[in-house]
Parts: C-alpha cells; structure tokens; sequence
C-alpha cells in the first residue's frame, strides 16, 4: 500500500495538489477543444478517408498525436506539431549559426526566452501552410466541402489560433504544473483513444488469430520493461573533490559520482522524427493532383514514404540521429566539466579541464548508441511485427511510439513529483 501513502502524501501538500489539479484542469480544456469541429465535415467520407490503405497509416500518426482530433475534424487538428516542427528547425540553425548557438547556451535565462520567443513567432506561418495543406487535402477528398474563399480562410485561422493556443497551454503546464507540457499535452491525446481502441479490438476480435495477438502482447510487455529500464539506467562516473581549509573547518575530500542517462533526450528523438517524416507526405498530397512534372514527382514521393520497408528505415535512422543531436544541443560536457573544476572536483586519473571535457565526451557517446539503438528499435518493431503479421488491432496498444511516450512521460512525471515531495520530507535527509 506504499503507492496509496504517496497519493495521500501528495495531496496534503499544497502547493504540489495545485499543481497536479491545474494540470488535469488544462487536460480538461483540451478534450474540450477536440470535440469542437470545423464546419463542414461529412463523417462518412471522412471514415472512408481513414480507412484508404493509402493515407489512412499517415492520417492515422497524426490523430494519435492530436489526442483523436484529426478523426473528428477538430479546431485542433494540427495539435502540437507545428510548434514541434518550428522548435526542430531552430535547434537545428543552431550548428549552423553560431551566434545562434551562443544565445540559447550561454546567454542564460534570456537567451532561453528569446530563442523560444522565436520558436513561437515561427510556428504561425507552419501552422499556416500545414493547415492549408490539410484543408485543400481534405476538401479534394470530399470530406470537408467548402463554398466560398471566406469558410476556408475562416477554417485556416480557427485552426492555427487554436494551435497556438494549445502551444500556449503546454507552456502553462511546464510553467505551473509538473513536467513537460508538449509531452503531457501528447501523453494525454493518446491515453484519451484507450477506450475507442478497446471497443476497436472488440469489434475485430478473430479467434483464429489468437497466436498474433498472444505475440502482441508479450511485445507489448517487453516494450514496458524495456522502457523502464533503460529510462532508469544510469552510467556513473565517479568524481572527487579536493579538501579545502576555510579558518578552522575542511570542506570538500569526498567521493561521489556524475550520473549518465542512457537515454537523456526521452522520448523527444520520437517526436522530432515523426515530425519530420510528416513533412514530405503532407507536401506531396497537396501537390498529387498538379498536372505535369510536378504532380508525378509529389506522387513518386508520396509513393516512396508510403512504403513501409522505407518508412521504417528513415524512422530508425532519424530516432538514432535526433537522439544523439538532441543531447548534443542539451547537454555541453565542456560546462559540466569547467563547473566540477569551479567546484574543486574531478574525475580520478583524469586531468581537470579540456581532458574532462573529452572524457564524459566519449563515455557519453558509447551510452547515448545503447539508447539511441534502443529508441529506434522499440520505435519500428510493432509496425514491422504488424505488417509481417498484417494485423493492426494491437497497433495502439503496442505501437512502440504510443508506449514509449506514455511510459517515459509517466516515470518523467512520477520523478518530478517524487522530488518534491522529498524537498518537504526533511526526515528523509
């Protein structure tokens, strides 16, 4: 009954209460907003669109990061991933301009606020372009019918208020509630589909098929335990600190460690990868039906992410890349090594300085391969086992990308709450 003293404990303090009913009350906002739809909408063609083997798996990636917007034609359709895909574009700038780079590192807090500023400033025109994309997408499909220029510009800047608005209320989370609001905002999108998906699996349940699904399952086990060890994995690397005399005390000459995560970026290499794989489907869609050269190139594109040996592929390959430039832009073993030197520490048989710095440097990077081949595995072995198989029932339920978040976010979130509750626990120091 330890998990039921916490709960207890958490709700007699406070402040961490408010926090976590602020968070739940901003949930409520955004199951709100997901059934509020755009005019227009035909549900019947709008189904068909859904299940069309050729646009329903990249429709369907989207509404699982919508929280089931999508599927209703909500105002929030677009969800979190212009301001994803405006926050990647400007993390990547930074290793191409340095000025850049040294206002988000070493400017400090202000830095911070101004590269995000910017973040902000460029998810409107994404929102923008994206949403056109999908509008014209949907309207060529016949899902949405549009009368006149006005109902579509109507439609556009509904639909991109309503995602700076929701960008606005993953802010608020991370601002005054627990834990990251982009990845909560998500986390709740996809744990809100569990009862459709339940209804799903029980509409298509096929007892000859029982094999699969038992495979199902125990993948879907594997990815949980997996998920939480490598999230709670840690390489230490062991630091000591010099004595120092002050008047009549000694201060420092004790050993202690520099934890490594072996998986420090979570679930955001994820994120930004689906992110990117988006980009050219949606491009190519609303360019399918030009005449002429340009419409064959976006149908050969289309066409080309749309296979799944080439899908999974690219996803692998972006999860490992992102993960490691995730980290890179994150965490600077150059600070953290001039910060133990500031502080009298260094790492035995290591010189302090650029000889620390190169020494984190490498263990960092033999860690990082461990969770950066983790993350791509755990991302494309559902879908490899689906399409092998040809079942997709299970695809919510053990979609690596759907558990890794829900698993990492909660223990992300259970840390946090964890470490606030042992600030106010005084008897545990």
């Amino acid at each position: 009954m330890n998990w039921l003293n916490k709960i207890v404990q958490i709700f007699k303090v406070p402040e961490l209460r408010n926090k976590i009913l602020f968070v739940l009350a901003i949930f409520v906002v955004f199951r709100l907003m997901t059934a509020i739809p755009i005019p227009g909408v035909d549900a019947q063609s709008l189904k068909d669109l859904f299940e069309r083997s050729a646009m329903g798996g990249f429709l369907n990636i989207l509404n699982v990061f919508s929280g089931g917007a999508l599927s209703n034609l909500s105002i929030i359709m677009l969800g979190l991933g212009p301001y994803i895909t405006a926050t990647i574009v400007l993390q990547l700038l930074t290793m191409i301009f340095p000025a850049l780079e040294k206002m988000y590192k070493e400017e400090g807090e202000s830095g911070r606020q101004k590269f995000n500023q910017w973040g902000r400033m460029a998810t409107i025109p994404l929102a923008l372009l994206q949403g056109y994309t999908m509008l014209n997408l949907l309207q060529r499909a016949g899902v949405v019918v549009f009368t006149d220029p006005l109902s579509l510009i109507t439609s556009l800047v509904v639909m991109t208020a309503s995602c700076m608005i929701l960008m606005w209320l993953g802010e608020l989370i991370t601002e005054k509630g627990i834990g990251n609001g982009v990845s909560l905002l998500i986390f709740a999108g996809i744990v809100a589909r569990i009862p459709e998906s339940i209804w799903e699996i029980r509409y298509k349940w096929d007892i000859s098929q029982l094999p699969a699904y038992l495979l199902f399952i125990a993948v879907s086990l594997v990815i949980v335990a997996g998920v939480v060890m490598v999230n709670e994995a840690r390489r230490n690397i062991p630091v000591s600190y010099a004595k120092r005399v002050r008047g009549n005390k000694v201060f420092g000459g004790v050993s202690t460690y520099l934890p490594l995560n072996i998986n420090p970026a979570g679930v955001i290499p994820i994120i930004f990868a689906i992110s990117i794989l988006m980009l050219p489907s949606m491009i190519s869609n609303f360019f399918v039906e030009a005449p002429g050269l340009i419409g064959s190139i976006a149908k050969s594109t289309g066409d080309f992410f749309n296979n799944q040996v080439v899908y999974n592929g690219l996803y692998f390959l972006l999860v490992c890349a992102f993960t490691y430039f995730y980290t890179a832009v994150t965490f600077d073993p150059k600070n953290i090594s001039s910060n133990l030197q500031k502080m009298g520490g260094y790492v035995p048989g290591i010189r302090p300085g650029e000889s620390t710095a190169k020494f984190i440097h490498y263990i960092l990077n033999r860690v990082l391969l461990l969770g950066a081949l983790f993350l791509a595995i755990v991302a494309v072995l559902p879908s490899v086992i689906a399409g092998t198989m040809g079942i997709q029932v299970f695809s919510f339920f053990v979609g690596g990308t759907s558990l890794l978040i829900i698993v990492s976010v909660v223990l992300e979130t259970m840390r946090q709450i964890k470490a606030q509750l042992q600030m106010r626990d005084y008897e545990s120091f």
